[in-house]
C-alpha cells in the first residue's frame, strides 16, 4: 500500500536520498542543466524550486535555510547572486524537464533538467517582441473620415 507516500523515495534510504538531491541541485545550479533519469529529475524539481524562490529575497535567514539543504557554499553563493537575478520577475516554474529517450545500458527513461532562464534557444524569440492580448469585440471605432461638404456651404459662395 502507498499510504502516506507523498514523494518518490527513489529506492534509497533517507540520508542517501537527501545527499543525492543536494548534490544534483548543486550541479544544476553550477552547470544550469544536467542529464539524469526522469524520476530523479521530477524529484529534483520539487527539491530545488522552493530554494530558488527563497533566493529571490537575500536575507541571512534564507541563506541559512538553503545552505542547510545544499551544503555547498559556492552553490549557495551562485544561487543567491546569479540565478536569483535572472529569475527575479518569474513567479515560479524555474526548471524545465525535457525527456531524452532511453539509456542504452538499462533502458531507463532519461531526461534533461535545466534552468528555464538560461536556455538561449527558447528565450530568443520571446524577448524580441511582447504583445498584449486583445479582445475581438469592442475594437476601436474611431475611424478618420474626411469631412463631407454640404450644399449649404457651397451655396454661400
Amino acid at each position: 500500500m502507498r499510504h502516506g507516500k507523498k514523494f518518490n523515495h527513489l529506492g534509497r534510504k533517507t540520508a542517501h536520498r537527501k545527499a543525492m538531491l543536494a548534490n544534483m541541485a548543486c550541479s544544476l545550479i553550477e552547470h544550469k542543466r544536467i542529464n539524469t533519469t526522469v524520476a530523479k529529475a521530477k524529484a529534483l524539481k520539487q527539491f530545488v524550486e522552493p530554494m530558488i524562490t527563497k533566493s529571490k529575497e537575500d536575507t541571512t535567514h534564507n541563506r541559512r535555510i538553503v545552505f542547510s539543504k545544499l551544503r555547498q557554499k559556492e552553490a549557495v553563493t551562485e544561487l543567491f547572486r546569479d540565478v536569483a537575478a535572472k529569475v527575479g520577475d518569474r513567479p515560479g516554474g524555474y526548471t524545465r524537464i525535457i525527456k531524452l529517450g532511453n539509456r542504452l545500458g538499462d533502458n531507463a527513461d532519461m531526461a534533461m533538467i535545466e534552468l528555464v532562464d538560461y536556455n538561449e534557444l527558447y528565450n530568443a524569440g520571446k524577448t524580441a517582441k511582447k504583445t498584449t492580448r486583445r479582445s475581438r469585440r469592442g475594437g476601436s471605432k474611431a475611424v478618420a473620415t474626411p469631412p463631407v461638404e454640404t450644399k449649404a456651404t457651397n451655396e454661400e459662395e
